[in-house]
């Protein structure tokens, strides 16, 4: 028997799973990467909330491979006596790995999560859910440290592992369901016709749509209002979008966000960066590009998010329904994209060059705006990640065939593509206020931008 994918893996296994559709007290956590795809699915057809389970095993020091216990993220400990005691660990080094280990995972939880807080496992039946199980040996000591959250009920679910394994971890947990147990069994992948690896993006991407799917529908009173300090509907000619609306007392300007690669806006990175704005009175807009089911269509497809010209029309639309907007109407306006966002912002920018004061770009990627490229007025910058080489390539590219007069690029060094460093996302944040704040000014003063604004430069 073999699966499609993690999405068809995911499907199937939430059949078997029906008995739990609809209960107020069921959670959905997947196991990264891999497992969360699948839990998605879960969720989405149980009708319940999906988070992550962050756990790590606790390796003996010099012999990391062996592990003498397990920590996941919300306080869940388990130590291996048996182990402790043979190889004669101290307390101080339990409490040392612990520590170390516990920063870790709050790392990735805040990469995963963003502000949004975990779900509360404590007297909860609570679907475990993973694309495979091998040994066995890392999910046994997941379900230990989870187990010390105190979950009402434990049921775990894979598509498929092996006969023994299945034998062995159901006598671990209240429930065990698994689509597929083979006897022979070599390697979780054998049993996908599609096994690719799973980046940190689509699981913070599935986190995002997932919360996105849960939360309470906001009410609007008219086209456009707002339903609570935040929430915003923006109806275009023919789509309603959603955004968050974040207006500070007298803002400099407004920021509109414009998401790529499926995201939405509830991107925790964009999110960090929306309140380094707000923090220097800039005024943001993050709202979603796609709606609900265009974005379920676009993660099974990835049509949309290199649809620039789609892009571009939401963009437009939104920008005119803020110069619209009774408090935004009068507010210099700025783009900050991301991914194939930064593409749909420079093509709008070059299509309204009397209301667009200054882009930015975040791991963008600006090649894709083409010929729009030369039609740019406004000062744009593009941040790119040192270590993100063929981004920068396309970004060289683009710079350079951007003819406006203030223009940057900057790469940061030492970060990836995501800028998932200690340090490497607040630069991007700062260097965002710095250049929306100058833009801003310089509009405001019917200045011209200063050479100290950016001046064509690279480093």
């Amino acid at each position: 028997m073999t699966f499609r994918d993690r999405m068809d893996a995911g499907r199937q296994l939430a059949k078997r799973l029906s008995s739990y559709a609809n209960r107020s007290d069921v959670i959905v956590l997947g196991i990264p990467r891999g497992g969360v795809t699948v839990a998605y699915e879960v969720a989405r057809a149980l009708n319940a909330p999906l988070d992550v389970l962050l756990s790590r095993k606790l390796g003996v020091p010099g012999q990391e491979e062996l592990a003498f216990g397990a920590i996941a993220v919300g306080d869940g400990r388990y130590l291996d006596q048996r182990v402790i005691q043979a190889t004669g660990i101290s307390e101080q080094e339990i409490a040392r790995v612990t520590a170390e280990v516990t920063k870790t995972l709050q790392q990735r939880a805040l990469l995963y999560r963003g502000n949004r807080p975990p779900l509360q496992v404590t007297g909860k039946t609570v679907i475990l859910v993973d694309d495979g199980i091998a040994t066995g040996a890392s999910v046994y000591a997941a379900i230990q440290a989870l187990r010390q959250m105190k979950p009402a009920s434990l049921v775990l679910a894979v598509p498929v592992a092996p006969a023994s394994t299945y034998t062995w971890l159901k006598s671990e947990v209240d429930e065990l369901i698994c689509v597929y147990a083979p006897e022979r069994f070599y390697a979780v992948g054998q049993f996908y016709d599609v096994f690719s690896q799973v980046e940190d993006e689509e699981v913070q991407d599935l986190l995002e749509l997932a919360a996105r799917l849960a939360a309470p529908k906001s009410s609007t009173t008219e086209s456009g209002s707002i339903g609570n300090p935040d929430e915003i509907s923006i109806d275009l000619d023919d789509v309603q979008l959603k955004g968050i609306l974040n207006i500070p007392d007298d803002p400099k300007g407004i920021v509109l966000f414009v998401h790529g690669s499926g995201s939405s806006r509830h991107s925790s990175r964009n999110l960090y960066v929306a309140r380094t704005l707000q923090a220097h009175g800039i005024a943001t807009l993050l709202f979603d590009l796609l709606t609900s089911e265009e974005e379920l269509y676009d993660r099974a497809n990835a049509e949309f998010r290199f649809d620039i010209d789609l892009l571009t029309k939401r963009l437009i639309g939104v920008t005119q329904w803020v110069t619209r907007h009774p408090i935004a109407q009068r507010l210099a306006i700025g783009y900050f994209g991301a991914s194939t966002g930064a593409a749909a912002a420079l093509a709008a920018a070059g299509r309204l060059p009397s209301l667009i004061v200054a882009i930015v770009s975040r791991g963008g990627r600006p090649d894709l705006a083409g010929s729009a490229l030369t039609t740019v007025r406004a000062p744009v910058l593009l941040i790119v990640g040192g270590k993100d080489e063929m981004v920068i390539g396309l970004n060289r590219q683009a710079f350079h065939r951007l003819t406006g007069q203030d223009k940057q690029l900057i790469i940061v060094p030492a970060a990836t593509h995501l800028f998932e460093e200690a340090g490497a996302l607040e630069k991007v944040a700062q260097l965002a206020a710095d250049w929306f704040s100058r833009s801003f000014l310089a509009r405001e003063s019917g200045k011209e931008p200063t050479a100290g604004l950016g001046s064509p430069s690279i480093r």
